[in-house]
């Protein structure tokens, strides 16, 4: 069910008032080159925490190896994860990158500094300059829910975000595990 919100927009009844997940907007230069959070398209006023957070160096998967266009095992840069909304987990993200093009880049800390692993990327000459993201919707394994905290039968979204450099080479792919009640997926661009 859904009613207006105070900005004209639905509001959906949930145990949280759901991110308003920007597409467009948040993968902008502007916001990231700037030093700004791609998370701060979606969040307004209010703040989405990391809980869990990690970077280790493993041999590639398989479906990750074939979009960055190397041989399966090849060596990435993994980068996983939490993220909590009003002390709610609603996001697993984990990043693939190959190994050789970040090492010894901020991209291997856990803090990468201001805008991110795509302004670090564009420091060390592979700046985004395309993105692509393939969404669906699914139930999650178990491991999933468990860690989204997720009632029985709650499905979640899968976005899997493919980022390019100026050069058309695939330089990281973001494996993203959504609520489904924890947002509202929203694309705004011009015909």
């Amino acid at each position: 069910m859904t009613t207006e919100g105070t900005d004209g927009q639905p509001e959906y009844e949930h145990a949280i008032r759901p991110l308003r997940r920007r597409g467009v907007q948040r993968l902008a230069r502007e916001l990231w080159g700037q030093g700004r959070s791609i998370w701060s398209a979606d969040l307004g006023d209010r703040e989405l925490l990391v809980d869990q957070a990690g970077v280790t160096e493993a041999p590639a998967p398989a479906a990750v190896a074939q979009v960055l266009g190397v041989e399966p095992g090849t060596r990435v840069c993994v980068r996983g994860h939490r993220y909590l909304l009003e002390r709610k987990p609603v996001l697993l993200a984990t990043s693939y990158l190959p190994a050789d093009l970040v090492a010894g880049s901020a991209i291997t800390e856990e803090d990468t500094g201001p805008g991110g692993i795509y302004a670090r990327l564009a420091e060390l000459g592979y700046r985004p300059a395309h993105f692509r993201e393939e969404i669906r919707c699914r139930m999650p394994s178990q491991d999933e829910a468990d860690r989204l905290e997720l009632g029985a039968g709650t499905p979640v979204v899968h976005i899997s975000r493919t980022a390019f450099a100026g050069d058309g080479r695939p330089v990281e792919v973001n494996e993203m595990v959504l609520d489904s009640g924890a947002y509202v997926l929203e694309y705004d661009f011009d015909a």
